[in-house]
């Protein structure tokens, strides 16, 4: 029956969809795919440009299985109505996953390529008088025009139009082709490949039974209504393989996608361009033979291949597809595994409550393995079987989950299940506890940020309000001027230090000379008077010649420190050039405390007008 949900919602949808309906077969038209001369190649250019202009090329059958069955329509009956709403929600739900799982560097927009993708199923549903969507037709038109592989799809396809054990059901076949050959008739490619009621008898032979390798036999060898499928997958497999020939109509230098070499006339080959739309030169003729490759060799791989297959070196070629069991998988014999049926009475419960706590746990250990297993097989068996929507399939699921169940409620009277609830009451708790500190660890970070802005706006504001201050200004010009007097004032004090070091050692040179003259009378003396002088005589003696001889450079001490002249005041005995060095010494100690304590009050002074200036600025 039709699924009438909706439906007038439907049609108010598909009034405003019918206006936009146009926008991809427009798109199509301008393509000019229909130049090209063979019809095979025709539906499958117009095919692939409606599959990836509505980003089907990065969805797989797989993603399509997993919306189908999110959308609930594995449970419904294949020639059951779907409304339009439904539909929407499942087209969406693909396109939203598929966004969410490509990297930032490819962006699709969802909602449009929802939009064209109902525009070509419902263009393809009414391409017939009696057109009517339906559960079948979705899941067939969809895992058709689909990305992926062929043998996957095929394996999907087949899922659907087989029985329970395993062999195909030629009813259910007819009315998939019926619903996918809709997809060549929506690109006006009827006449070629239109449904007609003896193509699904026409495809197998009618004596054998068709069971899943025969029927994937399709990829290597397909009916005529289907060959345009396994074209369009070569198509999109080639598309960036590169060919460094040219063309020898188009003169082309180098070939992407197909080449196509003669078989009769040497060294002619066609890119897929040329040879699709049959242009041809010189004494080529399109009745001559074409060998279609799909790569590029070199003259020493074809050498090499060659030798090898002489010589026996190369094994067979391999199998279109692989080869699967005739036979469907059998039922999981889960009887060994979970009880039948749950504890119903007290006396079991307290026989196993008998039991002592050693083989208690000892039993809880092994029936944790066993679910374990049961899980990983089970598991295990839905990602090797693409079968997942079959009434068989289906009963089996609600008989482990029934099964399952049981095995809850022995658990649960043996006293395991307390535990349980112990365990997920404490991660409730922490679970709690972690997103209150989340909670927490948010609010903190955005006060951060809010001081963070209050500092920033602060330092920006207050070089503008200093900026604007002519008080401000007219201070820091009179630092300035006062720096520069600083600095003057500073070079004029380390040149008459230098001064100062000039003239010590012009004493110092004195004092030398004075040194050796005095070394030089006391040496003629002692030649002379041999005999040893009185002490009284050497006293006024060095009483009178230090004043003698210190006279001299009176004139050169003035403005000196007292610490020089009194070295110039005492007697020969003196070491002069230490009192020298010390008074040097002094000298420079009192011009650096001098220059200290007035670059101490400049700063002050600078500290002070600013406080002021900042008082007076608020």
């Amino acid at each position: 029956m039709v699924m009438e949900e909706g439906g007038q919602s439907d049609r108010g949808r598909g009034t405003s969809a019918g206006i936009e309906e146009r926008q991809l077969f427009v798109e199509l038209a301008e393509q000019n795919f229909d130049a090209i001369c063979l019809a095979t190649y025709r539906t499958a250019c117009k095919l692939r440009f409606i599959q990836k202009r509505c980003n089907l090329h990065l969805i797989d059958i797989y993603n399509v299985i997993e919306a189908v069955r999110d959308a609930g329509l594995n449970a419904v009956e294949s020639n059951a109505g779907i409304s339009l709403i439904r539909l929407e929600n499942l087209v969406s739900s693909l396109f939203n996953q598929l966004s969410k799982r490509l990297p930032t560097t490819h962006i699709i927009n969802p909602r449009e390529s929802t939009a064209l993708l109902l525009q070509f199923l419902l263009a393809a549903t009414n391409s017939e008088p009696d057109g009517r969507l339906t559960v079948l037709s979705v899941k067939s038109m969809l895992a058709v025009i689909c990305g992926g592989k062929l043998v996957d799809k095929l394996r999907y396809v087949f899922s659907q139009v087989s029985d329970s054990g395993g062999i195909l059901v030629q009813s259910k076949f007819d009315g998939f082709l019926k619903e996918a050959l809709k997809l060549p008739t929506a690109v006006h490619e009827g006449p070629s490949f239109g449904y007609a009621h003896t193509l699904a008898r026409s495809c197998f032979p009618q004596q054998k039974r068709v069971m899943l390798n025969m029927f994937l036999d399709i990829i290597a060898e397909p009916p005529q209504c289907l060959v345009w499928l396994p074209l369009m997958h070569r198509m999109a497999n080639v598309e960036h393989v590169y060919h460094p020939v040219s063309c020898s109509y188009c003169r082309g230098n180098g070939m992407t996608g197909f080449r196509y070499r003669c078989l009769r006339c040497r060294s002619y080959q066609l890119c897929q361009d040329c040879f699709w739309r049959g242009n041809v030169s010189g004494s080529h003729s399109n009745q001559h033979q074409m060998k279609e490759h799909s790569s590029w060799k070199s003259p020493a791989t074809k050498l090499g291949r060659a030798l090898g297959r002489t010589l026996g070196c190369v094994s067979s070629r391999e199998p279109s597809h692989p080869i699967y069991p005739e036979e469907p998988e059998r039922t999981i014999n889960l009887t060994n595994i979970v009880p039948s049926r749950p504890i119903r009475d007290t006396s079991e419960a307290m026989l196993l409550s008998s039991v002592p706590e050693s083989s208690k746990s000892l039993a809880a250990a092994q029936r944790m393995n066993e679910e374990h297993a049961l899980i990983a097989a089970y598991v295990n068996r839905l990602q090797t079987s693409p079968c997942v929507d079959s009434p068989s399939r289906q009963d089996e699921e609600h008989k482990l989950i029934a099964r399952y169940t049981s095995k809850l409620a022995e658990t649960d009277g043996a006293g395991v299940i307390s535990n349980r609830s112990i365990n997920f009451d404490v991660n409730k708790q922490k679970r709690e506890l972690i997103a209150q500190l989340e909670c927490r660890n948010r609010e903190i970070l955005a006060e951060i940020k809010r001081l963070r802005a209050q500092h920033e706006a602060a330092c920006q504001a207050s070089p503008e309000k200093g900026s604007t201050n002519p008080t401000l200004l007219a201070e820091l010009r009179l630092l300035r001027q006062r720096k520069d007097e600083l600095e003057q004032r500073m070079s004029s004090l380390q040149e008459s230090r230098r001064e100062l070091m000039v003239q010590l050692e012009g004493l110092m040179k004195l004092l030398k000379d004075e040194e050796q003259r005095q070394a030089a009378q006391a040496a003629g003396s002692s030649h002379g008077t041999p005999c040893r002088p009185s002490p009284s005589s050497a006293r006024s003696v060095g009483a009178v010649s230090p004043q003698a001889h210190v006279h001299l450079p009176q004139d050169s001490l003035a403005g000196v420190g007292g610490d020089v002249q009194e070295a110039f005041a005492q007697g020969p005995r003196r070491n002069l050039r230490n009192d020298l060095l010390v008074a040097a010494d002094s000298i420079t100690n009192t011009v650096s405390s001098l220059v200290k304590e007035l670059h101490s009050d400049d700063v002050r002074e600078e500290e002070e007008r600013l406080l002021n200036g900042k008082d007076r600025a608020g």
